[in-house]
């Protein structure tokens, strides 16, 4: 196609795409936009809009309850664990000292220490029956720690309960939440779609092309990057069904271009060869000649061959002579390339020349 434009043409086509592609641009920033912010008209939902909330109060009550005592319990263990070993050592010190005063009475008999031997026998009595005692306040302080600790593992549970019962309600509000949101982008952009096809085909010949064209872009990107990754899943099945689906509805419809396009190039075959010249866009036919093909059947042609002067596939002219200078020419050309007639004008003298 570009071979067969001027220049200035060519330049100027070129700015109109960029025009095309800075306003498909700017459409695709403005959608984007808009439907990054569509969320935000959902409210967002946490497991505290479905737990039970005077059940959750009162287990989370509980369990701070239960982690205090369990911390005040410890902190008092650690102190009668103190006094316990202080009541250990002091057993085990007066011990020592008792075997090394009874070794020495005995190496020496003497009768009047038999009273502090019973002293030191109370003593020793004494300290092991404190060491007892630390030893019972250790160990019902361990039973009081034991206590809050299972205390707090059941209120844990049961608040775990409360918030896994409320994370299924989230998780299902969730996949509501999505496939609205979903229907909100599709309800935005499936009509732009429809637009975008409808200027397709029916506009993209227009001297507004580059918005058209635009358009479709900003219509294409929005339905395919702004829409699609957000179609809900639901393990797959849902976007291999719409997949199948729209593969099919634009399968269907390519085959019923393809066969409209042909029909259509039949009964163009059958016009006489005049009509169909006549009927070709000059542009366009310039534009398949340009790429070794017939204008009128869009099949490969040797035009290099002198020979070909007919398509062999359809039959079309594609080569004449000057009814002036008799030059060998593009049937077509609107002017001779040898000596510039117009091929109209020599077209309209052929008849009264006859």
């Amino acid at each position: 196609m570009s071979k067969a434009l001027r220049l200035s043409e060519k330049w100027f086509r070129r700015g109109l795409w960029l025009v095309a592609l800075a306003f498909a641009g700017f459409l695709i920033g403005l959608g984007g936009t808009v439907v990054e912010n569509l969320p935000r008209v959902e409210q967002t939902y946490t497991t505290e809009n479905f737990i039970d909330a005077a059940a959750a109060k009162a287990a989370r009550a509980a369990l701070a309850n239960a982690q205090a005592a369990q911390e005040e319990a410890s902190q008092k263990l650690e102190q009668l664990e103190l006094q316990r070993q202080a009541a250990h050592s002091d057993v085990q010190s007066a011990r020592e000292t008792f075997t090394n005063w009874l070794a020495t009475r005995r190496a020496t008999e003497r009768a009047e220490q038999d009273p502090e031997l019973l002293a030191r026998t109370r003593k020793l009595d004494e300290l092991r029956a404190a060491e007892r005692r630390a030893q019972a306040r250790v160990q019902e302080q361990q039973q009081v720690q034991l206590d809050a600790r299972q205390a707090e593992q059941r209120t844990r549970q049961a608040l775990q309960a409360l918030e896994d019962a409320a994370r299924e309600q989230l998780e299902v509000a969730w996949r509501q939440q999505e496939l609205r949101v979903f229907l909100y982008r599709l309800a935005l952009t499936l009509p732009l779609l429809v637009v975008a096809g409808w200027l397709l085909a029916r506009k993209r010949g227009s001297i507004y092309w580059p918005f058209v064209w635009g358009f479709v872009f900003f219509a294409g990107f929005a339905f395919f990057v702004e829409l699609v990754p957000y179609l809900p899943s639901y393990g797959g099945f849902v976007r291999y069904v719409v997949g199948i689906i729209v593969t099919v509805l634009i399968g269907r419809q390519a085959i019923v271009a393809l066969q409209r396009y042909l029909e259509r190039q039949r009964q163009a075959e059958q016009l006489p060869d005049s009509q169909r010249r006549e009927e070709l866009p000059y542009d366009l036919a310039l534009a398949r000649l340009a790429k070794s093909v017939c204008p009128g059947c869009e099949r490969a042609v040797d035009l290099k061959d002198p020979a070909n002067d007919f398509c062999p596939h359809c039959g079309i002219g594609l080569h004449d002579h000057c009814g002036h200078c008799r030059a060998r020419k593009s049937a077509f050309s609107k002017f001779c390339h040898a000596c510039g007639t117009p091929a109209a004008a020599l077209a309209q003298a052929a008849p009264s020349e006859g």
